[in-house]
Formats: C-alpha cells, sequence, structure tokens
C-alpha cells in the first residue's frame, strides 16, 4: 500500500517532532517534511505534492490561514487539516472561508490525528467536538438569508455535510445509498454553484442556508 504523504508546518519543535513521530509509527504515512514556518510555503507544496497537510495556526511572518489562502490558489486538491489552540468563531470561520478541510485543537492531536486524516481523505470535514458545537449554535442562531431552492434532504444533507460527516456516513444516518448521497451533493454543489465541499460548507455557513 502507498503510504498517505505529510507535510507538516507548525512552529513548536516538540509538538512538530511529536507529530512526526506519531505519523511514522503508524506505517501508513509518509512525512515528506516538516517546517517551521510558511515563508516557503508554495515551492515546498509544489515541489513534495502532498496528500494531507498538517497546517498550525498561529506562526511566525504568514499565518497558517494566510498559508491556506495561497495554496488554495494553486492547488484545490491536497486536504489541509489546521492544527491550533484556538477555538474562537473569527479563526474556525476564517480558515474554513480560505480553504481548510479540517479543524484539530492541538489538545485533541493524540487521540484524535490519526481518525482526523482518515476522514478527511474520505471526503469528511474533521473537526474537534467544541468546534462542531459552536458551528452548529451559529446555524440555529442565524435566519435563513437564502435557500437557492434547495431541497428539504438536500439541507438535511448539507448540514450533515458542515458537521464534517463523510459521504459513507451520511448515506447511513439517512438510511440511504452512497450513490443516492452523491447524487443529491451533486445537485447541492451546482445549486450553490461551488465546485467542492469545503467551499459547499462555508457558503452554507456565509449565507445562514442550514
Amino acid at each position: 500500500m502507498i503510504p498517505v504523504r505529510i507535510l507538516i508546518f507548525e512552529d513548536n519543535t516538540h509538538l512538530r517532532d511529536s507529530l512526526s513521530n506519531l505519523l511514522l509509527l503508524t506505517g501508513e504515512y509518509e512525512v515528506l517534511a516538516a517546517y517551521p514556518d510558511c515563508s516557503d510555503v508554495r515551492s515546498q507544496v509544489e515541489e513534495l505534492r502532498p496528500d494531507v497537510i498538517l497546517m498550525d495556526i498561529d506562526m511566525p511572518g504568514m499565518s497558517g490561514i494566510e498559508a491556506v489562502r495561497l495554496i488554495r490558489g494553486f492547488n484545490r486538491e491536497v486536504q489541509i487539516i489546521m492544527l491550533t489552540v484556538f477555538d474562537d468563531n473569527t479563526h474556525v470561520f476564517e480558515a474554513m472561508y480560505a480553504g481548510a478541510n479540517g479543524y484539530l485543537l492541538k489538545k485533541y492531536i493524540s487521540d484524535k490525528l490519526i481518525h482526523s486524516i482518515r476522514d478527511v481523505l474520505t471526503g469528511g470535514a474533521p473537526m474537534s467536538p467544541s468546534i462542531a458545537r459552536m458551528i452548529i449554535g451559529s446555524m440555529q442562531q442565524q435566519p435563513v438569508a437564502n435557500d437557492y431552492q434547495l431541497t428539504a434532504r438536500e439541507k438535511e444533507i448539507l448540514q450533515l455535510l458542515a458537521l464534517g460527516n463523510s459521504f459513507k456516513l451520511i448515506a447511513a444516518e439517512l438510511g440511504i445509498s452512497l450513490d443516492t448521497v452523491r447524487t443529491h451533493i451533486k445537485r447541492i454543489y451546482e445549486k450553490l454553484h461551488v465546485r467542492s465541499q469545503i467551499e459547499a460548507v462555508s457558503k452554507a455557513i456565509n449565507e445562514k442556508l442550514v
């Protein structure tokens, strides 16, 4: 089996080394490199072509959010999981709008990191529990501005997407086939004029669709 290729950006030396060792011990992952900042992020990502990037938010020089925005300008495929001590609205939503695929609090890394990487590679959007609760709270507090003619089922699926569920989990939750889920999601993307799950989720939250 070809190992999943990981790139790490984390300014804390101890945590950076711990992440590398944790991933290497599983035998499933190849840590391509681990950097203390994002000063040369474009050339590093273009040269090493990782499958997944673990990105700290608070780094010297360019922040993780700025780095994600830069990466998304030339690479829409790589999966990016933010690693952070922050669980406030501003950082979470800025990271999602920039193009992050998941958001993991550092205090959960030892327990959640491997599952989060597997989840993001199968279409999920992994988030720490407190982050998911905050997003749900934001959804519930905001009025609907424009529903884009989404059906009740499409809104239901969009909300499950926003909570980080993979397509397979959505199918199980709703008691429908995986193909049916994919058909609904294709229609959601068309109605929202987006091309990916993270764009759909960002738009749903930003425009209070769910």
